[in-house]
């Protein structure tokens, strides 16, 4: 579990992060999204005990960030994650688990079982040989070596290919399912909604909207109904053989049906949009603009 109360961060005369709080809970995906600039690594890099807070407080599994304990228990991937390329996939996650101790017999099989699931088969050339989605399935083989209880993925699948990008994101709600808490950041937006069960927006060292997709939905975004008619109600426009509108409530759309049934005509299709997590991205990050 996470909790972060008031945290804050300044380099300098500028301030990163500006009094942000939320709770992660375990075997929950948390996805913190934000414009560049936001302040999202800033925070990663606090939560994983790389950067001291200016202020505020963070709690991983009830212990400090800077606390030897809590490394043990953290698995962290950065956006940018450097290899030593000149070890092999097997040479240099067995390095890792050394440093933290881990039997040789237990991280044997946490290496095979991890590089299994992610399906990297070669094991036995220089990391420097692979392609970038090779590279990032090592990377994120690494960060469970120690078998952590939280997990801090900054842009896991970035740059990645689709099929390479899938293995990542069905990996890491699978991980969830094994009760650890997991943060996760990223751009692309559709892959932040595929898999956390919360998210918080980032603007501006601030969370303007925090909650689940369907609260943040409710809260900031739009849904629309595209109501088609084989009749032309007053606002319809003709598509094809029917007629077409697009209302926002349930009351629009039955008194566009009473009026069809009005001139012996009905409602044939009603279609129902809700904003995407981009749409209300976009609606947040203006709302906090403007303000």
């Amino acid at each position: 579990m996470i909790v972060v109360e008031g945290l804050r961060k300044r380099y300098g005369d500028v301030a990163a992060v500006r009094g942000v709080d939320f709770e992660i809970e375990s075997g929950e995906v948390f996805g913190l999204v934000g414009p560049n600039g936001a302040g999202k690594t800033s925070t990663l890099k606090m939560l994983a005990g790389l950067v001291e807070p200016s202020d505020g407080s963070v709690q991983v599994n009830g212990l400090d960030p800077g606390d030897p304990e809590m490394r043990k228990r953290l698995g962290f991937l950065p956006e940018e994650s450097p290899l030593y390329e000149e070890m092999t996939p097997r040479s240099y996650l067995e390095f890792f688990a050394d440093l933290y101790d881990v039997p040789d017999a237990v991280a044997d099989e946490r290496i095979g079982s991890a590089l299994d699931r992610l399906d990297l088969e070669v094991r036995d050339r220089p990391v420097g040989d692979f392609s970038k989605g090779m590279k990032r399935k090592v990377a994120i083989a690494r960060s469970l070596v120690n078998d952590p209880d939280v997990l801090i993925y900054d842009e896991p699948a970035s740059g990645l290919d689709p099929l390479t990008t899938n293995t990542v994101v069905e990996f890491t709600r699978e991980l969830a399912t094994r009760d650890k808490t997991i943060l996760f950041s990223a751009h692309d937006l559709y892959h932040v909604e595929s898999v956390c069960d919360r998210v918080a927006i980032m603007h501006e060292g601030q969370i303007p909207a925090l909650g689940t997709l369907e609260e943040i939905r409710e809260e900031h975004g739009d849904l629309e109904y595209r109501v088609y008619a084989d009749v032309k109600v007053d606002g319809m426009v003709q598509e094809g053989d029917r007629f077409v509108t697009v209302v926002e409530s349930m009351a629009e759309v039955e008194s566009i049906r009473e009026r069809a049934a009005a001139q012996d005509g009905s409602v044939i299709d009603i279609r129902t949009r809700e904003s995407s997590l981009e749409d209300v991205f976009l609606e947040v990050t203006d709302q906090a603009a403007r303000a």
